[in-house]
């Protein structure tokens, strides 16, 4: 298949069947809010480095994590139980992103949360589709993560942690709100060990988009989601 070229002035993708076998589908265009929605609309996500132009994804197969479908580890309900961290959503978005970038690169990886990327989903997270959910130890943030919510899906982005389970508590207040609101499946995009020993499981990609049709379908969870933690 070929990598399309986009258009920089419409905000059109190819089918997102015509990916490439690794997952590549397009190049080129913006980060515009407009373009992203209609990406991740369409089972579409950026994802490239500094020095790269923008690069369009849409793997198969795709790690998906339904919500019900979440394994929590005995010693991670214990910590849940004892309440040592605090949950917020949507209380500290832009401090959320820049740590998902800061500690990949202090671990000696590379990241796609560039500046532009930073920019862009803050903009959407002012528009009332970006989220973030924190955990919070003593008053400082130790973990969380953000992603993009639409109609009854919720396509994550990023996670980070500082202190042990602070990312997994996160991970677990994302999905008892996702059950209370009708959010049906969290995308989690690329397969890693670790999302998947947590519940996450890799499907077609062509049950993915279908199952993506069927639940936008749904309103969006749209506007601030302060203050809905439990």
């Amino acid at each position: 298949m070929p990598v399309y070229q986009l258009n920089t002035d419409l905000p059109l993708f190819p089918p997102a069947e015509e990916a490439e076998a690794d997952g590549l589908l397009a190049v080129g265009g913006d980060l515009k809010k407009g373009r992203l929605l209609a990406a991740y609309r369409q089972g579409i996500f950026p994802w490239y480095e500094v020095g790269q132009p923008i690069l369009w994804w849409c793997p198969d197969p795709r790690l998906v994590l339904f919500p019900e479908e979440l394994k929590i580890s005995k010693s991670l309900r214990k910590v849940i139980r004892k309440k040592e961290f605090e949950i917020r959503f949507d209380s500290s978005f832009v401090d959320v992103i820049k740590a998902c970038a800061e500690v990949r690169t202090e671990r000696g990886k590379g990241t796609w949360i560039i500046p532009e990327m930073q920019q862009a989903y803050t903009e959407l997270h002012r528009e009332g589709y970006a989220h973030s959910v924190e955990t919070w130890l003593n008053g400082e943030l130790v973990g969380g993560l953000y992603g993009i919510s639409l109609g009854q899906c919720f396509f994550g982005e990023s996670m980070f942690s500082t202190v042990n389970d602070s990312s997994k508590a996160s991970l677990v207040a994302l999905t008892e709100f996702s059950k209370q609101v009708g959010i049906k499946i969290i995308d989690c995009q690329m397969t890693t060990q670790h999302l998947l020993s947590l519940g996450a499981r890799e499907i077609d990609r062509q049950l993915f988009l279908r199952r993506l049709n069927q639940y936008l379908e749904k309103p969006d969870i749209k506007g601030s989601w302060y203050g809905r933690a439990n």
